[in-house]
């Protein structure tokens, strides 16, 4: 986590250094339409990790990925007709598709919360599109906050959650909208809206609670198809265990002790478990501060009773 936050006014040489944080895997904030973000590579799960790091995320919620253009969002997700004529009539714009992902994407797990889904934007502003642009690579970006703060819509706002905890914010002024983007889902040949904001979208029915699909909504989501056993010290028959530190099982979230490393992994290991012939899951203790509290979080939700 950095220990000073530079802030630098939006012009070519700014976006050269978000770009290369963005590269060594650091998470940087910058200005849409919206609100300001907290971009990180949406390919490296460890990057992804120190956005939530950063943020004190109490749970790790699917994360919006912003890319430049319609093409980009196509080779991450698969767009159906109607999904396609939003994005070609919205975008770019304070819009969120919520979308199946490919297969061969390559967003880390982190990202969508282990959904099978994925949720794109195309932003308008222009530091937020030079980014993505000199990245060369697709960001996700949540509210550039501390978690359960108010929205940022200045530099200023998110210096005073954020300040010391990511080392760069791209000033390029107050944001237009100040609210975050509308969230609709095209998953299954018809349209539900998942969030209000700026844009309404005719036929899009608003969705019924459930499961989270995207940002903004509260209910537990992925979660194995297997009893999982948590606090674990040792395997027991029939177990797939995911060990921590010294634990040690069929995978590990982080030999080290690292919770950066464990986040990243958390979703990949769940499914490696989930795969497994072993009958039942079960996963070593992890320390409940810090990113540990938001892996913690996610495990109870995953061992509850269903």
């Amino acid at each position: 986590m950095a220990e000073t936050t530079r802030i630098l006014p939006f012009d070519a040489e700014a976006i050269a250094e978000a770009a290369r944080l963005i590269a060594s895997g650091q998470p940087v904030a910058v200005a849409t339409e919206t609100v300001y973000g907290l971009a990180a590579d949406a390919t490296n799960a460890e990057a992804v990790a120190r956005i939530y790091e950063a943020k004190g995320r109490p749970s790790f919620n699917p994360l919006i990925v912003h890319v430049p253009e319609l093409p980009a969002a196509e080779r991450i997700g698969r767009f159906t007709a109607g999904a396609r004529e939003l994005a070609e009539r919205y975008w770019p714009g304070p819009l969120t598709l919520v979308v199946p992902l490919r297969a061969d994407a390559g967003i880390a797990g982190l990202v969508t919360a282990g959904l099978s889904t994925i949720a794109l934007r195309v932003p308008a502003h222009p530091a937020m599109q030079a980014l993505l642009r000199a990245a060369d690579r697709p960001l996700a970006a949540p509210s550039a906050n501390a978690s359960g703060s108010i929205s940022p819509t200045r530099a200023d706002h998110v210096a005073k959650t954020l300040g010391g905890r990511i080392p760069l914010i791209v000033d390029a002024g107050p944001t237009e909208r100040g609210l975050e983007s509308t969230i609709v889902a095209a998953t299954d040949g018809r349209l539900r809206l998942l969030r209000r904001g700026p844009i309404e979208v005719e036929g899009a029915a608003e969705a019924e609670s459930g499961g989270i699909e995207s940002p903004g909504q509260l209910a537990s989501h992925y979660a194995p198809s297997k009893p999982l056993r948590l606090d674990a010290a040792e395997t027991e028959a029939g177990e797939y265990l995911i060990g921590f530190g010294n634990v040690h099982g069929d995978a590990n979230l982080s030999s080290s002790g690292s919770l950066v490393e464990a986040a990243a992994r958390l979703f990949e290991l769940l499914h490696a478990a989930d795969e497994s012939d072993e009958p039942r899951i079960a996963v070593a203790a992890v320390p409940d501060e810090g990113l540990g509290a938001a892996i913690n979080d996610r495990l109870r939700r995953a061992a509850a009773p269903r």
